[in-house]
């Protein structure tokens, strides 16, 4: 099955098209979760959410809706892999009751994480319940020259069922930063050549533009034929759609699914028209 979203749920941008015009914020997870069964879930690498807020999530979404939270910055940036296992622990506890909807849990690890520094990996991996589902995200341009460090890395997390998230931002780069918003993804996104690799059975794609109106087909296309590849392998591949400031994030992750559908007859049901859409059509009649 294909798990097609955008970075997140919740954006005011979005009304008119994603959500009706009435849509309020405390119902944009609910009417998101109608048309994509997944979102990035970035929320939580900033802040942890309250017990109440996590249990709002969960009975907010559709019942097959799958959220790919990232842990917390805080361990992934601020402690470099070597906080406290209580602090862990109390994060998954707050997490758990979630966890039935968990696609899988993503580490971003920082352009300081280094080969040398495998090890913490391979210790903060350790410490985590085996039943779950997990992806790891490195910046690290040594993690990308295939050789023995990106060899080591690839190894350990194949071994341990792990995914390696393919973030694919040369779309966004590919532009001249002509606004703030280009300006800002261009600053805080890596610019990395793209190694398109499943090493467990839910690979992530993050894949990143400037705007829709900027060329991106070039290096969107082949991301279609690895889509086809994974699902006919029997994996199950995670799609994320992003645009500089994600103002169009849901008419990519459409476009996408429209044109997968095309590629390979592959259905996904964003390639409807949007809730909001639908509603501008019957108030016109």
């Amino acid at each position: 099955m294909l798990y097609l979203g955008c970075p997140q749920w919740s954006n005011t941008a979005w009304k008119g098209q994603l959500f009706a015009q009435h849509c309020q914020q405390s119902q944009m997870l609910a009417r998101y979760s109608e048309v994509f069964n997944a979102v990035e879930g970035n929320t939580t690498f900033y802040a942890d959410p309250s017990p109440d807020v996590v249990k709002r999530w969960l009975h907010s979404s559709d019942e097959h809706f799958h959220f790919t939270f990232k842990f917390p910055k805080r361990f992934s940036h601020d402690s470099a892999l070597q906080a406290p296992k209580q602090e862990l622990t109390h994060w998954l506890k707050l997490m758990a009751p979630l966890f039935s909807k968990v696609g899988s849990l993503m580490l971003q690890l920082p352009a300081s994480f280094k080969p040398t520094h495998l090890p913490r990996l391979q210790h903060f991996i350790a410490q985590l319940p085996k039943d779950l589902h997990y992806s790891v995200e490195v910046r690290h341009r040594d993690f990308f020259t295939k050789g023995d460090s990106e060899r080591a890395l690839n190894r350990f997390l194949h071994q341990h069922n792990i995914d390696r998230v393919c973030m694919d931002t040369r779309a966004l780069f590919a532009v001249s930063p002509y606004s703030d918003a280009i300006i800002d993804a261009q600053q805080k996104k890596p610019h990395l050549p793209v190694h398109a690799v499943a090493l467990g059975e839910r690979p992530v794609v993050r894949f990143v533009i400037a705007a829709l109106s900027d060329e991106y087909q070039h290096y969107y296309q082949p991301w279609l034929a690895k889509i086809k590849q994974w699902l006919d392998e029997g994996k199950s591949p995670y799609v994320f759609l992003h645009t500089a400031d994600n103002d169009g994030a849901p008419l990519l992750a459409r476009q996408f699914a429209q044109d997968l559908q095309r590629f390979c007859g592959y259905y996904h049901r964003a390639v409807e028209p949007f809730p909001g859409e639908k509603h501008q059509q019957e108030q016109l009649f």
